[in-house]
């Protein structure tokens, strides 16, 4: 259960804030929280702003990319902490704006319809940018110089829609600000996620498992169209019978990429991937206690990746029966059409990192013309890799040329 700490009002009765969003009261230029839905970013961020501008002056700009009327801004949202807070004496709620009796003013402006007043903007304390996976390059330089006044600050929330969008490059992706705090804040580290909503989320993760990691884990959108293994799997929890035939691949780690070990089992037509281990800059020393955290790895064979034939002599010596893999023009197109050729891939809810390659792996798109061409993206493959490795005696190599090429993005 995600911890709380207490946020002190005007009045007496106290709020209780998740302990994430602490780093708001902290100064800073920059504060982004980015995340999946029903963290409580925008609910947060309020009760925080009210609680500040309850205790001193303050002049808060609320914005956005696309504001027609105040009914588009966090208005209302304010105004229902203002009420929740107990703080209708303190702050007067207008059509137009929030003002507090010490002075502390809201005001509430869009980026692209009003760029002349936001230019005009003087003495702004603090600039919320809600929504921003929708703020533009242009619209950052128009406001970032307008939030001008000493010890200024911007907060940023928002719910990452892809990578290529100007928030998350500038800020998450990107990143080389010194005075800038960065906060993945996800439904788990809120205390007061409903069960409503708990239940939703579990019928997408089993359903639709891509976009569970988009909608609830924050995770940026992919082209689904170039997607390698779209449609072709899911995440469940299942108990592998007793009589299953386990097939475990390995896939040596070079430099930052990660050594991984995982183990799946065929079963009606349907691939199961149930256990996964993984580690970086791994110690061949240490290999043994990566496979040793799969299940009965010692008792079965291994197949490893043939690129390293040190290594593999190396596990064998320590009592493993561990194999090189075959490859050839193409084995890697081989391998894909393989897995694919399944009913279903079944991806345990323990094996994340498999699921989480499974989502990314994808062919290239060009970047002009947006289509997908042929050509495989060699990232987000070392769990793939693995399992390609595990049922290497089973993929057969075709005698067709190979469309595809791999290359290094």
């Amino acid at each position: 259960m995600s911890e709380v700490s207490e946020v002190v009002p005007v009045k007496e009765e106290a709020l209780l804030l998740p302990k994430i969003f602490k780093p708001l009261f902290t100064p800073s230029r920059y504060k982004i929280y980015y995340g999946g839905r029903g963290g409580g970013k925008s609910w947060n961020f309020a009760i925080s702003l009210l609680s500040i501008g309850s205790k001193k002056p303050m002049r808060i700009l609320c914005t956005r990319e696309i504001q027609g009327s105040i009914k588009q801004s966090v208005h209302k949202l304010l105004h229902q902490c203002i009420k929740r807070m107990g703080l209708e004496q303190f702050y007067r709620v207008t059509r137009d704006g929030i003002y507090g009796i010490n002075g502390t003013e809201f005001l509430f402006l869009g980026l692209k319809h009003d760029p002349n007043q936001i230019k005009s903007l003087e003495g702004i304390d603090i600039c919320w940018l809600e929504e921003a996976q929708k703020i533009t390059f242009e619209s950052y330089e128009l406001l970032i110089p307008t939030i001008r006044k000493k010890d200024s600050e911007i907060w940023i929330s928002f719910n990452p829609i892809l990578d290529t969008d100007p928030t998350y490059q500038q800020f998450v992706l990107n990143n080389t600000r010194d005075n800038c705090q960065i906060v993945k804040v996800n439904f788990y580290d809120n205390p007061y996620f409903t069960d409503e909503l708990k239940i939703e989320l579990e019928y997408m993760k089993v359903n639709d498992y891509d976009e569970y990691l988009h909608v609830w884990e924050g995770g940026c959108r992919i082209s689904t169209d170039a997607q390698i293994f779209r449609h072709k799997f899911t995440v469940k929890d299942f108990t592998a019978p007793s009589d299953a035939t386990f097939y475990y691949g390995l896939d040596w780690g070079f430099s930052q990429d990660p050594t991984v070990v995982l183990r799946a089992h065929i079963y009606d037509n349907s691939l199961y991937i149930d256990y996964e281990a993984g580690g970086r800059q791994v110690e061949l020393d240490n290999t043994h206690k990566l496979i040793d955290e799969i299940p009965l790895a010692k008792q079965h064979i291994i197949r490893a990746d043939s690129a390293r034939p040190e290594s593999i002599s190396f596990v064998r010596r320590q009592g493993y029966r561990i194999e090189s893999v075959h490859k050839w023009g193409g084995s890697i197109e081989d391998g894909i059409e393989f897995i694919r050729s399944f009913r279903m891939v079944y991806i345990h809810s323990r094996c994340l990192k498999t699921a989480e390659e499974f989502v990314k792996y994808s062919y290239k798109v060009d970047r002009v013309t947006e289509d997908i061409l042929p050509t495989i993206v060699d990232s987000h493959n070392h769990y793939i890799d693995a399992l390609r490795y595990a049922l290497q005696p089973m993929i057969k190599r075709k005698g067709k040329p190979k469309l595809a090429k791999v290359i290094g993005v």
